[in-house]
């Protein structure tokens, strides 16, 4: 994208939004923006429903996509009826449906659907992985989802841009995942944060540099697919000759355009990685990046290689050609997540699928709740290596260690952690140009088939329901990672605590009023108030005193407005919460959605 006479300069962030908001400057506190395309992975059918009871008639974005996740299904954890009949319901409105067994969202998007330069918005924070295309991703509440399906435009805030240039070359065994540990060693979360904080925005982590143009997008994805993990919104890689390439591989060369930074951009930070400094690492249970050779000779498990966006096609295939001959310790499961449809049938056809299995590897489906770790969760008694992020689960349970691909080669070869450059001699490896793109499990409705479709249609789905604020409430405070089982303030303590509840809020908004912490991304601001959550942060001195006293009492609402902080009764005290919603968010919190009660929401509940 080019920027034209007479425009300041822009970040890539900027260049995306800047020419499909009805505010080109980015000047509010929020913005319009029109939507690109629109992604469901976690709760379609409530998005769907909500949608039709807006009134949607047919899909307002240029790609709508519903991915059904759920691969493994037992008798007494049956698939939902009312997500088959959302799927059904998604199809009438022109949308398409992945359907299970495909891959993990991020991954099959970033093949199928990653567009350079265009704006996708989503309910999956993982999606991140797309802006190694150059493809910026937002994560809205379910009702702007619904609304983009309706009218093609969601309301966001401009974010602000940590740029990250990249120089030198990686070393052999050393991969990009490893470079994204970097990152958080260094870190890169704090930054995110004081910015944050500091403009009450979201923020946006823009590579660049000489290097960047040396990664493929599989392994710019990688290194995108790291912001949720540290407060960021979204993060966004340079679209070049290499992402062209990409793109004309997988069949899909007229979505291709270039993006780059204007020269003199404003950022809020500039960070320089040299690429060629950076050794093999490990992000332990705890989360603190370690050099490998600090756990070097710790007896593995289990190994889970693959997932949606912590290992590249380069990465799987380099694994299989170290381990080629090997077995299998006695003592230790290697477990196969190919991310994609796509990146097993390479593996199939290029022998490396057969040489992991005669290395004793089982191959799983690409089920989401791999990710979250109720699938195959780590085992007791030895460390379980694994090269995807983290997703934050509840506390007690045993954690796993991330680390590269070539990593977990080593240690499935000497059953122990230990440096991958001890095998001595680098594979070389060549990612197949010649890639398979038949989308055989994206559904499209057929449009002989649209009498038919309007028959089997049963009730109407329900949308989200609605809580608003509308008087004073008093509160039981809940400190600790579980749902509550009445209407309660939520006390989060971290960053991981924040990421958790959002996974559920869309479940919980009826009992779960209020969310404190001493500190609360923008985004996930803008998702809470969505959902009619009140959004606070406060000092740990003054959280600790709510946590002791146990509830809260808050005033009526018509006493919040205009003001930045809301007075609670905490016990025979009061405490001063600073109210993290700005502009139309807050009135989203006092209706409980993003939509106005004219516009015809869905009953109250």
């Amino acid at each position: 994208m080019r920027a034209r006479a007479g425009d300041p300069p822009r970040t890539m962030t900027q260049k995306i939004l800047a020419g499909r908001s009805d505010d080109p400057n980015l000047n509010g506190e929020l913005v319009r923006v029109k939507v690109d395309q629109v992604v469901l992975a976690r709760e379609p059918d409530r998005v769907i429903g909500e949608a039709l009871q807006y009134g949607a008639r047919r899909c307002a974005v240029e790609v709508g996509i519903a991915y059904e996740t759920r691969c493994v299904t037992t008798a007494s954890d049956p698939p939902s009826p009312s997500t088959a009949r959302a799927l059904r319901e998604a199809l009438g409105l022109g949308m398409l449906v992945a359907r299970p067994g495909i891959g993990f969202p991020a991954a099959v998007h970033l093949e199928r659907f990653g567009s350079p330069a265009r704006l996708v918005v989503t309910d999956e924070p993982r999606l991140a992985a797309v802006g190694g295309s150059g493809m910026l991703s937002l994560v809205v509440p379910p009702s702007q989802l619904a609304e983009a399906i309706t009218h093609g435009s969601v309301t966001v805030r401009p974010p602000r841009s940590i740029q990250v240039l990249l120089s030198g070359r990686v070393r052999p065994f050393v991969c990009v995942r490893d470079v994204g540990l970097e990152l958080i060693r260094r870190g890169l979360s704090d930054v995110i944060r004081r910015i944050d904080a500091e403009h009450r925005a979201p923020v946006v982590i823009e590579f660049a540099g000489p290097s960047a143009r040396l990664l493929s997008v599989a392994e710019r994805a990688v290194l995108a697919a790291l912001a949720p993990s540290l407060g960021a919104s979204a993060a966004v890689f340079v679209s070049d000759e290499k992402t062209e390439v990409y793109l004309r591989d997988q069949r899909r060369s007229k979505a291709h355009r270039g993006l780059v930074p204007d020269p003199g951009a404003p950022c809020d930070e500039v960070i320089s990685v040299d690429l060629s400094a950076v050794d093999p690492l490990v992000l332990d249970e705890d989360g603190v990046v370690r050099p490998v050779r600090e756990l070097a000779g710790k007896p593995v498990t289990q190994v889970v290689l693959g997932g949606d966006s912590g290992a590249s096609l380069r990465d799987l295939l380099a694994a299989a050609a170290l381990l080629k001959s090997k077995r299998v310790p006695p003592k230790l499961d290697l477990l196969l997540a190919p991310p994609s449809r796509q990146a097993l049938e390479v593996l199939a056809q290029s022998g490396a699928l057969v040489d992991l299995i005669a290395t004793g590897a089982r191959l799983l489906e690409p089920d989401p709740r791999l990710v979250t770790g109720e699938l195959y969760p780590p085992p007791g008694g030895g460390v379980s290596l694994r090269t995807f992020d983290p997703e934050p689960t509840p506390r007690g349970g045993p954690g796993f260690v991330v680390a590269s691909a070539e990593t977990l080669a080593y240690a499935v070869a000497t059953g122990a952690v230990g440096d991958p450059r001890s095998f001595k001699r680098p594979v070389r490896v060549t990612v197949p140009r010649v890639l398979p793109t038949d989308d055989v499990l994206v559904v499209r409705k057929a449009k002989t088939k649209q009498k038919e479709a309007e028959v089997t249609r049963g009730a109407p789905i329900e949308g989200l329901s609605i809580h608003a604020f509308k008087a004073p409430v008093e509160l039981p405070v809940v400190a600790e990672r579980r749902t509550p089982g009445e209407p309660s303030a939520l006390l989060l303590e971290s960053l991981d605590d924040v990421r958790w509840f959002l996974r559920k809020a869309p479940e919980v908004n009826a009992t779960v009023r209020a969310v404190l912490a001493p500190h609360i991304p923008s985004g996930a601001v803008q998702m809470l108030s969505g959902l009619g959550i009140l959004a606070l942060a406060a000092e740990p001195s003054v959280l600790a005193r709510v946590k002791d006293h146990g509830s809260l009492r808050f005033p009526d609402p018509r006493e919040w407005n205009g003001k930045q902080s809301i007075v609670a009764t905490a016990g025979n005290g009061t405490v001063e919460l600073t109210w993290l919603a700005v502009g139309a968010e807050r009135d989203w919190v006092a209706n409980g959605t993003t939509r106005s009660t004219a516009s015809g929401t869905p009953k109250r509940a």
